[in-house]
């Protein structure tokens, strides 16, 4: 039993115990938190989190900037005893990150990263730098996250997809990236997709990036996260990262293999994910773009949730069970999950416990209290991390609700957890790297940023180091062998050789590690590789293709094939990095592998398939035909080839698929007028005369609402004409829809309004109801919910699925009930407990899901559209209206376009509903499914 402010249980291992470490007031709202050579936690606050939502006079408030703090246990109790004010800065709005390394203090606040520095050791800074400015996502948690450092001596950090980001280090060297994600916040208004970064690439969504200490350097790791929190490094080099989810069915915990994409976005970073959900596939599938070529394995998808702060666990303290441990923090689920990733083949399993909770059972289908909420909600890890002495240190955000989109806790609660093993008093270790022994102390200490303090100190001894940093090499701790093999690779020639040895080690790890090494420090990537390419294991020929990407063919031909040559035909993360050793030599890798490839495509084996779907090189465009249409091949090898050819940007690929479109066999007919109506809006845009192949078609009642629009604005209609016009069209869902328009427009006479306002409400289009309250007055006044009231009323689960089935379906899914046009709800019980589910569907537009802002398009035709962006390139937008049908829009043909942070979901009142119906609603979707 754990006794805070309020009485709260935490479920662990047995061998484990956890205690209350601090709490508020000591500090409040802890977002990210980090430790010093002292031992003593750094906190950074979030108490004026995202204002525009959360007024400040209703609650606790910091007018003068967010602060970070310093908590210390002074007397070794175990539990801490002084907190002060380090800084305290109006630039900090919102940080998310914090990294103490030596004197400086990193902290992670968009749009800048800012280190402050303590030149005295009175901890106040004496010195304040933006060290990097630039990142998208100003008070929005899709945004700058903490860094930390690797054990390669470099700066890892990351940023979620609230760009754009555009960042130039201090060697004049410009990141460029974005998607056309906006929202969140009333300051995310002008990110936009394919953005070109100096190194001649498009990065998009969310960044895992490196930087040298000294601000150059700047190198993407990895793209096309949504949310991705925060990165951890293990002393191999590895990266981990959590990830979040637009549905409560997709949050993730991955390995990021370097440079690679992770899916949220297209490709560009034109389309959500929804604009690229292909007939049959499922959400986790499609969110994560698991079936295109060019993305990684998506990793452990946990389902519903808000992921936040990740660490690797590599000390002995905890005891041997937990050395290797993976820790992701999941906020929405009140739970810390673990992981001991297992290798296999390129890449990793993930098998996941739930390591620490409030609830014995993360999983269970728990039935909220019909007139209390259950304390247990309000755990919400925000962070994780490992202290000096080998414990965990939870910061615990501590809200009803996830901070996302609101706060409902007004006193700025929070805490901090310590984890020890049960019955053991862990000591904080006094660090001296004054000479060696204290700078191998720290360099083997279990925090991760301590031992960076060891590295450079004997970094700096150079050659001289050598001998004591080798005899880390036989340490009984793996972790510790692999950071000697780094600081060995950056002790000169002496130490290099030592490195290199290791490339014929007989562990696997070291070997990867000490490639990964090497890389670093010699230009000559190709002399490297060939020193390893032969090797058995392919998570090191993976490192190889890694390190070949941007070599030019003709000096890694060789190379490229021998590791093509080496897929099993099966392994998805190694394809993947044979795919990126190709990055813009496809053609050139597929000439050189066509003399050993049948001619005839029938008769490819599934390795050949394989590479050549992860290649899709044009000239392939004929083939892929082939065997999309032949009918001795597997269904699932005719699909394959049809995606291959929907990854093709050149005209044979178009023209292909569009024969595939009307061959006989339905199967292949679908699919092929799937992609020919996907690509025309995007990649193929501009490859064919498109209003020639496929000429748009207007229905019957769009061609009847614009020749009445086009009557009613004519000065020659009598007035009385026009408000029967206008009555008429207020009642069909197309001319509802031009009204709408008119009406954003500023183009409809105000002496119609009171007319369309007695018709429009009663529109059949839920999504013109929804519209029209913005520009028409509601008839009889706007009806007032008591969520009080609602909230003391017993809900009726049978009767609260005909109020889903009857409202709510033809937008949510919830089990086997609805479509998949909104959120997904089927795990929406445990995200939400009673109150802020009924607090979401009282007040719809109050907490948009990120990617769900509506948007209105106008078309200089006078049509109009209304619901999620989901594509916006330059040739063409895609909107996904509320009834889920998509609109592909040539941008030539758009006359304006409104982001709403009016929620496309209707308010209850407008659909009718009673106060005992939302109980009802509401006790249904709480019951799990």
């Amino acid at each position: 039993m754990i006794v805070g402010s309020d009485s709260n249980t935490l479920y662990l291992p047995d061998d484990l115990e956890a205690t209350v470490w601090a709490e508020a007031p000591m500090f409040y709202n802890p977002t990210n938190i980090d430790v010093d050579a002292r031992g003593r936690i750094w906190v950074t606050e979030a108490v004026n989190y995202r204002n525009f939502n959360n007024k400040p006079e209703t609650r606790l408030d910091h007018p003068n900037g967010e602060r970070v703090m310093i908590l210390e246990d002074t007397n070794g109790d175990g539990k801490a005893d002084q907190s002060k004010v380090y800084v305290e800065d109006k630039d900090l709005v919102s940080p998310l990150g914090i990294a103490v390394i030596g004197n400086k203090t990193i902290v992670s606040a968009a749009p800048n990263l800012i280190i402050y520095t303590d030149e005295n050791g009175d901890d106040k800074p004496d010195k304040k730098e933006v060290f990097l400015t630039g990142f998208g996502g100003l008070d929005h948690d899709h945004s700058l996250h903490a860094l930390v450092a690797g054990p390669d001596g470099k700066w890892y950090f990351n940023t979620g997809n609230a760009g754009p980001h555009i960042v130039t280090d201090k060697s004049g060297w410009t990141l460029r990236s974005g998607s056309l994600y906006t929202g969140g916040t009333p300051y995310n208004k002008l990110n936009k997709g394919n953005r070109v970064s100096d190194d001649g690439r498009v990065w998009v969504g969310g960044l895992a990036l490196r930087i040298n200490p000294d601000g150059t350097g700047l190198k993407v790791m990895g793209h096309n996260f949504r949310n991705n929190y925060e990165t951890a490094l293990d002393s191999y080099g590895n990266m981990w990262q959590n990830d979040n989810d637009d549905q409560v069915v997709a949050c993730r915990t991955s390995w990021l293999m370097e440079g690679a994409n992770m899916g949220y976005f297209s490709q560009d970073g034109t389309r959500y994910w929804q604009g690229d959900q292909r007939p049959g596939q499922d959400i986790p599938t499609a969110h994560w773009h698991q079936e295109d070529p060019g993305v990684i394995p998506a990793g452990d998808i946990s389902g519903a949730g808000s992921p936040t702060g990740v660490v690797f666990y590599e000390g002995d303290q905890l005891g041997a069970n937990y050395r290797g441990m993976l820790l992701s923090a999941e906020a929405g689920r009140n739970v810390i999950f673990s992981y001991k990733p297992e290798p296999q083949g390129a890449g990793y399993r993930m098998p996941r416990t739930d390591f620490i909770s409030t609830f014995p059972k993360v999983d269970e289908n728990y039935k909220w209290n019909d007139i209390t909420d259950d304390i247990r909600k309000w755990f919400r890890p925000s962070d994780v991390t490992v202290g000096t002495d080998g414990a965990l240190y939870i910061a615990d955000w501590f809200d009803p609700v996830v901070g996302g989109h609101q706060m409902k806790d007004k006193k700025g609660y929070g805490r901090i957890y310590r984890i020890t093993p049960k019955g053991k008093n862990l000591k904080v270790p006094v660090i001296n790297t004054d000479k060696t022994k204290g700078q191998i102390l720290a360099l083997t200490n279990p925090a991760t940023n301590i031992r960076l303090l060891g590295f450079e100190k004997l970094k700096a001894q150079g050659d001289k180091a050598v001998k004591p940093v080798s005899k880390l090499l036989t340490d009984p701790n793996p972790y510790h062998r692999a950071r000697a093999i780094w600081l060995l690779s950056q002790l000169g020639p002496k130490g290099q050789r030592k490195v290199e040895e290791l490339l014929k080690s007989d562990q696997v790890d070291l070997r990867i590690t000490a490639f990964r090494a090497l890389k670093q420090m010699r230009p000559d990537a190709v002399a490297l590789a060939r020193k390893v390419v032969d090797d058995p294991s392919s998570a090191v020929r993976r490192e190889v293709a890694i390190a070949l990407r941007d070599v030019p063919f003709e000096q890694c031909k060789d190379l490229l094939v021998k590791l093509a040559n080496g897929y099993d035909g099966i392994d998805r993360f190694y394809l993947e990095a044979v795919g990126m050793a190709a990055d813009q030599k496809e053609e050139a890798l597929y000439a050189a592998l066509k003399p050993t490839i049948p001619a005839n495509p029938v008769q490819w084996d599934q390795k050949t398939a394989n590479l050549i779907w992860r290649l899709h090189p044009a000239s392939t465009a004929e083939l892929m035909k082939q065997r999309a249409m032949a009918p001795t091949l597997t269904a699932d090898a005719r699909k394959q080839a049809i995606v291959a050819l929907g990854f093709m940007k050149d005209p044979a690929a178009a023209r292909a698929m569009i024969d595939l479109s009307k061959q006989a066999d339905k199967t292949v007919a679908q699919q092929g007028e799937y992609w020919v109506n996907f690509r025309r809006s995007n990649d193929w845009a501009n490859l064919l005369n498109w209003d020639e192949v496929m000429p748009p078609k207007l229905s019957e009642p769009e061609q009847k609402a614009l020749a009445m629009r086009q009557k009613l604005m004519e000065e020659y209609t009598s007035a009385d004409d026009k408000v029967k016009l206008a009555k008429e069209m207020a009642a069909s869902p197309e001319g509802g829809k031009l009204l709408v328009g008119l009406a954003a427009e500023k183009k409809l006479p105000e002496n119609l309004k009171p007319a369309i306002s007695e018709v429009i409400f009663t529109n059949s289009d839920q999504s013109v109801r929804t519209m029209a309250g913005d520009y028409f007055t509601r008839p009889g006044g706007s009806v007032t919910f008591s969520q009080k009231k609602i909230e003391s009323l017993s809900g009726n689960e049978t009767a609260g699925l005909t109020v889903f089935r009857a409202n709510c379906a033809t937008c949510h899914r919830h089990g086997q009930q609805g479509k998949d046009i909104g959120p997904e709800l089927t795990k929406i019980h445990q995200k939400f407990d009673r109150t802020g589910l009924l607090d979401a569907i009282l007040n719809p537009s109050a907490g948009l899901a990120f990617g769900y802002e509506p948007w209105l398009i106008t078309t200089k035709n006078g049509q109009t559209y209304y619901g999620f962006l989901i594509s916006d390139g330059q040739e063409a937008l895609v909107v996904k209206d509320a009834a889920g049908q998509k609109h592909t829009l040539p941008t030539a043909h758009i006359a304006s376009r409104k982001q709403y942070s009016t929620s496309l979901m209707p308010d209850p009142a407008s659909l009718g509903l009673s106060e005992q119906q939302l109980a009802d609603l509401v006790a249904y979707l709480l019951k799990g499914n």
